[in-house]
This record gives structure tokens, sequence and C-alpha cells, in this order.
């Protein structure tokens, strides 16, 4: 929330915020930018008809005296996610979910397209080097990149996150049964994913891990409308204990391995193509540092 705050107040919008506590880095960031409340707790007086919109965050539970404010008012009330979708209607959308990987396939999209001086806005789940905040919005991109995390949109609206940003292109890395407080079988947690595939936008694109058979399954019952485009591992070789991609431009050195990384690269290398991105010049920018310092898989 901290980083949607402050991505808001870069992009010129009157920001404020409560919580009744806040931890580093989180209240460093936001004093660095003089968003830091004077004092933690709730204060409905502070909600009035002037403002635009309230985020919910997942600390704010439903019986918060600021959250029934607004409502009293009508004053719009947002999750996190509906936010970010709101920010970027009119924008090609880009979902990384799955069980895992879906952080470090998002920071290899935001690398590449950094290097190729590409505006876009983001969301990613951790800090990625080179970038000042985990949340990107801005007037002039048409690319929106999103992690697309399957845990609960808000208090007071049950629905997975990534079932709200109505991707054009969607990316699941692979499916394992997580968040079992949420989720109590694995055939409902697996039904998430379907019915995210279900809110891809029309002739979208649906790219999936070919060796999971529940992500199979999935890709064989879409729309007609949509394309599903499989992956695996990207062709590589191991010489001198260094990894090296396979490429019709020749082996290119890499600094990560296992894989993981190689199955990340290559989502990341097709979702890339989608944007428009040239296969010379995703390894180019690949090659050229390492996205996934800042991320594990």
């Amino acid at each position: 929330m901290h980083n949607l705050a402050i991505a808001l107040y870069k992009k010129g919008y009157n920001v404020t915020g409560s919580d009744d506590e806040i931890f580093d880095p989180a209240s460093s960031n936001l004093a660095k930018y003089g968003l830091l409340p004077e004092k933690f707790g709730w204060f409905p007086e502070r909600i009035s008809k002037e403002l635009d919109a309230v985020i919910l965050g997942m600390h704010a539970k439903e019986d918060n005296p600021e959250l029934i404010r607004a409502k009293e008012l009508g004053v719009p009330v947002y999750s996190y996610p509906e936010f970010l979708y709101n920010q970027t209607q009119d924008k090609i959308r880009v979902v990384i979910g799955g069980s895992h990987g879906k952080t470090t396939v998002t920071s290899m999209i935001l690398f590449v397209l950094k290097k190729m001086q590409v505006s876009f806005d983001y969301m990613v789940g951790a800090q990625v080097e080179g970038f000042d905040t985990m949340v990107g919005l801005s007037e002039d991109s048409r690319i929106a990149v999103f992690e697309g995390d399957e845990y609960l949109t808000s208090p007071i609206d049950p629905r997975p996150k990534f079932h709200v940003y109505r991707p054009h292109i969607a990316v699941v890395t692979g499916i394992a049964w997580d968040h079992i407080n949420v989720f109590p079988t694995f055939e409902n947690y697996v039904e998430q994913f379907k019915i995210f595939s279900q809110k891809i936008e029309r002739d979208g694109k649906f790219i999936y891990f070919e060796e999971d058979e529940n992500l199979k399954h999935i890709a064989e019952n879409l729309r007609e409308d949509l394309t599903a485009i499989p992956y695996a591992a990207h062709p590589s070789r191991i010489s001198d204990e260094n990894t090296w991609l396979e490429t019709k431009y020749g082996d290119i050195l890499l600094h990560i391995f296992g894989k993981h990384n190689l199955q990340n690269i290559q989502a990341a290398h097709i979702v890339c193509r989608q944007l428009g991105i040239q296969d010379k010049d995703f390894y180019a920018a690949i090659s050229s540092g390492e996205p996934t310092d800042v991320c594990k898989y």
C-alpha cells in the first residue's frame, strides 16, 4: 500500500493515509515523500465527499471507522487491485500468475522493458534493483505489467487479486496448492486459475508452463477467441560451471542457473515478444545484467 501511495504521489495526486501501525521500510519510505501520517490510528472525520477515492488495504477490516464513513458519504472505495485496474483500463495489461516464480518472471519483463526504454506501469511483489518502488504508474505508458497474486483482494472482497486485473496477456507459471487457509482443497485452488483464464480480455493470450497437467487442461478448454501459448525451459547448456542460453544469435552467457530460472526466462521472452520486443533485443537486454539479483525463485 505504501508503494502505491508513493506511485500516486509521483503521478501528481494529493495522497493521505491512515494506519494504526507502520513499520520500516514503509515508514521511512513514506517519510521521504512527506506522506507519513502525523498520528497513527483511524480518523473518520478526515473522510469527506471531496475525496476522489479511498483505497482499502488488507489491514483495514470491515468495521474500520474510516471505511464506514466513506460508505456513508458515498465516496468510491477501491481495493488495491481494483484501483490498479482502474488506472490502467486503457492499457495493455500483462499479468503473471502462478504458485511460484511469478515475481522473478515479472522482474525479468520489467528489466527488459526498461533496458529497451519502453514506458510501462507495473506492480511487483519485491523490491527490484533499479526501481525506487514496487508500483509505478504514469500517464504516457501503453503497457501495464502486474504480478498476479491469488490471495484475497480485500477484507470486504474475497476474490483472488489476479481475478480483478483482466489481462490481455496472462502468464501462469505452475499450480502448487498454496494459501490453504483460504482455498481448503486443491481442486478449489486450481479453480481460481481456471477463473483467471476466463477473465482474459477478448482475443488475449494465455501463456502457460506446458509440463503442468492442470494448466494443460485449462489451456485445452479456453474460450475460442483466446490463444494458448505453451512454454518450457529455454534451451541451454552448461559449460565451465556457467549457464548459456542457446539462441539463433549464438550462445548467451547468464549469471543464473537452474531449470526454474530457465523456465522463467522463457516465459518472460514470450511476453516480451507479444509486446513487440524483437528476440535479438530481448537477448541483448537479458545478458546485459542480472534481473533476478533481487528476487529469488
